[in-house]
């Protein structure tokens, strides 16, 4: 009874470890199979991507630009003399009829008074002469005709040499005046080219300083012939916007709008000089500067744009990566038409609401699985900017 006992405990037991095994057989052949599925999916390649928009594009004209002030003058010296006195400071805002320099007044002055007491002594003879007039009209018959017109002659010539005392003491006036050397224009005053005690004269081409204004001012820049046309097509609209730039490209100076285009193209570069004018009170822009200019010839209304990093070169031309409903990369060709601070204006081959990717193209070609979850930290591959 005890021997049948064992044995079935021996054959419970056996079948028991046998269906642990085979039950561990097929766990780990399912295990495997998992891991060879998995193995052999594709993976997904981490891409940047970004939604293709429809937005009002604004439309630039390029160029370089130099600065100059919007009226500048050399001031120099009408009269003859020392100078006594400079009222000014080299980098000085200035206005309009403020003191620079004042020269030795005291010949001027002297002229001056000397005009005014000529006048004084030929009133006094006026006086005297009108008198003798007087009396040679009274005495009548008395009196030969010879007498009273010899007279009155004299009276006239008195008057008329008053005249010439008043010319003469409004030039000594204007003289005297010249000796304050008055800033003709708002604006900074530069560097002096006197100093005190110097002898200044009016026949030297030497000026005694710059004064150049720079509220508003003036930006001279180019355009290629080419585009004069659309210039003057928008200018006759409205004013066109004119946007001042560092020449790196990194920082907007000022804004101002076109004033002139030049009356003639240079035919020797195949462009046309054009100025801009700028209200410049925080003084961004400053004479003698180069800048950047961007001109705003037209906005392109509902236009397709992509960020630049989506426009791809070959040598089939520019393409374009969307990525599909299946999270699958698709090669579009494209046609850009502008592209300007880091976007593009596609007019062929993608459509408003499409994600293209924008970093690690690289790594992609078409049919390849992709994810955004993770923006690729890789570069992207260096391009050109289509013109």
């Amino acid at each position: 009874m005890n021997k049948s006992r064992t044995i079935i405990w021996v054959v419970l037991i056996a079948a028991v470890a046998g269906s642990g095994y085979f039950g561990w057989q097929r766990y780990g052949a399912g295990q495997q199979a998992a891991a060879n599925a998995q193995k052999s999916a594709p993976k997904a390649v981490g891409v940047a991507s970004a939604r293709v928009e429809k937005a009002d594009f604004p439309v630039y004209l390029t160029g370089l630009g130099t600065v100059q002030g919007f009226n500048t003058v050399l001031v120099r010296t009408r009269v003859d003399g020392q100078i006594d006195k400079i009222a000014f400071k080299e980098g000085q805002l200035v206005k309009e009829g403020d003191l620079l320099v004042e020269i030795d007044p005291r010949p001027y002055q002297a002229a001056y008074d000397q005009a005014v007491a000529k006048k004084a002594q030929d009133e006094a003879n006026l006086a005297n002469a009108n008198l003798d007039l007087q009396r040679f009209t009274r005495l009548g018959e008395f009196a030969t005709k010879q007498q009273t017109d010899t007279q009155r002659t004299s009276v006239q010539m008195l008057t008329a040499q008053i005249a010439a005392d008043d010319a003469a003491i409004s030039n000594a006036r204007t003289q005297l005046d010249y000796t304050a050397v008055k800033s003709p224009i708002p604006g900074v005053a530069g560097l002096r080219q006197v100093d005190i005690g110097n002898i200044v004269n009016a026949a030297t081409q030497t000026g005694i300083v710059t004064v150049a204004q720079i509220e508003p001012i003036a930006v001279i820049f180019t355009a290629p012939e080419g585009q004069l046309p659309y210039i003057k097509e928008a200018q006759a609209v409205a004013p066109l916007k004119v946007i001042a730039i560092t020449t790196d490209g990194k920082k907007p100076l000022a804004e101002g709008t076109l004033s002139v285009v030049n009356n003639q193209v240079d035919t020797s570069s195949g462009t046309v000089r054009l100025k801009a004018v700028f209200a410049n009170t925080d003084h961004a822009l400053w004479p003698g500067q180069s800048v950047s200019t961007r001109l705003l010839v037209k906005t392109l209304k509902d236009a397709t744009v992509v960020p630049d990093n989506a426009i791809q070169h070959s040598t089939n031309g520019l393409y374009a990566y969307t990525i599909d409903e299946n999270n699958k990369a698709v090669l579009n060709k494209v046609k850009v038409s502008q592209s300007i601070d880091g976007r593009s204006v596609v007019d062929e081959g993608l459509s408003p609401g499409q994600q293209v990717i924008t970093g690690g193209q690289y790594k992609v070609s078409p049919g390849t699985l992709v994810s955004t979850a993770v923006a690729s930290s890789d570069p992207a591959q260096p391009k050109v900017k289509s013109e």
